[in-house]
Parts: C-alpha cells; structure tokens; sequence
C-alpha cells in the first residue's frame, strides 16, 4: 500500500506541473522555450523545485498513512501522557510551537517531519518504550526537535531543489550536443529524450550523494542540538543502545527512510552517520 501511495504521489507531481506549465502556456501567454537555455533553465526548475516542495506539502500526510502514525490527541496511557509532556517541555525549550505527535508500530526508531517548523509532527515508534528508559527517549525526541528547530526539512528540500535543476538542466545540454541531428540541425527528439533520461539517472546518483553528505551533517547538528536541549547522558545512551541492534531491525520502511546502500557505497550513500562516529561526536562536545 505504501508503495502503492508513493507512485500515485509521483504522478500526482508530474501532472500538476505540467498543468501548470500548460495553465502558463494557454491563459498567460507564457512559453517555455526548451532549446533556449534561459527557457531551459526555467523549465528545470519548474520541476526541479516543484516536486521538491510538493513532496514537503505532503510529507506529514504521507508519513501517517505510509507509517500508520496514530496522532495523540487524548493521552490513553501513562507513556502517551509522559511523550506529550515531554515533547511539550523540549518545544517549549527550543522556542518551538508545540508539534503533533504520533506513535506507530514499527523497528526502535523516531522521525521529524513537516513543512515548517510551526506545522511539524513528531512521532516515535511503541518498540522504543520496550527497549529505552524515559531519559534515552528523552533524548530521541530533543534530537528530533532539533531536526526541526534547525529548519532541516525545508533545508534538505531547497537542497534536492537546486541538486534537481542542475541534474535535468545539465543532462538537457549534453542530450541536445551527442544526440542525432536531422538536415535542419535540430536533435531527433526520440533520442534526445533517451539520452537525456539516461544522463538524469547517472547525474542522479551523483546528486544524491551530495544530499546525502548533507543528511549526515545534520545529523550530528541534530545531536548537538539534543545536548543542549538535553544534556550528553540521554542521546548518547539511546545510540548506544540502537548501535547493539541489527540494522535491518532498525530500518524504517524504503518510503520513509532516507537513500542508502549496502555495501562498499553505504558510507556515500548513508543518510545517517555510523553510530561510532556520532557517540564519538557527542563526547568531544
């Protein structure tokens, strides 16, 4: 169903763009000129940084159906009772409105989300309570605060905005240099869509590897975040417990975590620093 979900939304973003491009074409005489590098250039970042910021629009919506986060609203139990205090406190520490907050069934794990930092949800998985004492916690939900009170959701989109352009500006070019021309030196568009298409993926790879860089950046800011909001014992003891953990039993589902790969790549591609490193991090603060 997830997966189901994310492939709707993917079209969805298509095909609001191009309608669009289609209502700026038909009702205000404006048109994008591909073959034209300013027309070009537009048009990349048209769609570069519209599916960027329509996937932040949608993120919360997604992350509660795809994850099954159940928001709080009426604490039912001691430990909902405690986890909305508890987020209330740090919010309030952070100079933050106060989230939503959510739990959901899943591997010991957190996530921030949202597309402010005043509209943003926190939720944390059940499992977490089995494994972790209310200061580790604690310190899971000052991390995530602090993914928020950073700006990091809106930063990580203005990111994979700017990393989106360039990728399908730049495959653009180099498509319309090697395709095949015609007698008039225009590029056979069949081609040019392959090759460019082809350029994109490649380009891609590369492109999430700087955003990724940039995730495990945040990542130890985020630590350092949830010191200051938290003090060291918390956050540190939670990663070192999270570190004894298999890490496929620690994995969010392939829509919600960000991009990795196993293997000789995984340090490249990782979303999240090793957990050696981060704990090492901490203790130099």
């Amino acid at each position: 169903m997830a997966l189901i979900m994310l492939i709707v939304m993917n079209f969805a973003v298509m095909a609001s763009l191009y309608i669009f491009m289609f209502i700026l074409s038909a009702f205000f005489g404006v048109r994008l000129d591909a073959n034209s590098m300013t027309g070009l250039f537009i048009m990349a970042s048209v769609f570069g940084f519209g599916g960027a910021f329509i996937s932040l629009l949608l993120s919360k919506w997604m992350a509660k159906r795809s994850m099954g986060v159940e928001i709080i609203k009426t604490p039912r139990n001691e430990a909902e009772e405690w986890l909305i205090t508890t987020v209330a406190k740090l919010s309030a520490k952070a100079g933050l409105k106060m989230p939503e907050v959510g739990i959901f069934d899943g591997p010991p794990n957190a996530f921030a989300t949202g597309w402010n930092r005043n509209d943003a949800l926190v939720a944390v998985s059940t499992s977490l309570f089995d494994i972790m004492d209310a200061k580790e916690i604690e310190g899971v939900l000052a991390h995530e605060i602090s993914h928020i009170k950073h700006g990091d959701m809106i930063t990580m989109t203005l990111m994979q905005g700017v990393l989106n352009t360039f990728v399908i500006f730049i495959s653009r070019i180099i498509a319309n240099i090697i395709s095949p021309k015609n007698d008039e030196g225009e590029a056979n568009p069949f081609a040019y869509m392959a090759v460019s298409f082809a350029l994109e993926m490649v380009f891609s790879i590369f492109a999430t590897a700087i955003l990724m860089w940039f995730s495990r950046y945040r990542e130890f800011k985020a630590d350092e975040g949830s010191v200051r909001l938290n003090g060291k014992e918390g956050i540190y003891y939670a990663l070192a417990k999270l570190g004894q953990i298999p890490k496929e039993q620690l994995a969010l589902p392939s829509d919600m975590k960000a991009f990795g790969i196993v293997g000789f790549l995984g340090n490249l591609f990782a979303s999240h620093p090793p957990i050696e490193a981060r704990l090492k991090h901490i203790e130099s603060l």
